[in-house]
């Protein structure tokens, strides 16, 4: 019987169920239990564990360290070096040209490269 999650242990309870149920079929009673469980926990997780805003120069940075670049390779995204160096030393927000083209050439999400707490 499905109920709501409203504490650590039923969330660890759910999560339980949720492995259990872990590859159901789609439109059985398991594959529905599973779908609805899943709705449950991500509402818990969303109100418990909420994900802190985005933070663009880490995610630039992480990036980075993927494609094995340097801070040169981000000139032809972001634009002469002074321009980086200030993006990356956290004295200038990024343009919204720049964080285009972060997002296509570097493949950065737009969520990970618009900065909520600045209103980017």
């Amino acid at each position: 019987m499905i109920k709501p999650i409203r504490d650590k242990k039923s969330y660890n309870q759910a999560l339980k169920r949720i492995e259990s149920l872990w590859g159901s079929e789609i439109g059985t009673p398991e594959g529905d239990e599973l779908d609805v469980l899943m709705i449950l926990v991500e509402a818990y997780e969303d109100n418990h564990y909420p994900m802190p805003p985005s933070d663009p120069v880490e995610a630039i940075l992480f990036r980075m360290e993927q494609m094995d670049l340097r801070r040169k390779d981000l000139e032809a995204f972001m634009g002469p070096k002074s321009r980086v160096s200030d993006v990356l030393n956290r004295k200038r927000r990024l343009s919204m040209n720049q964080i285009v083209k972060l997002h296509y050439g570097m493949g950065i999400p737009y969520e990970s490269l618009i900065d909520e707490s600045l209103g980017a």
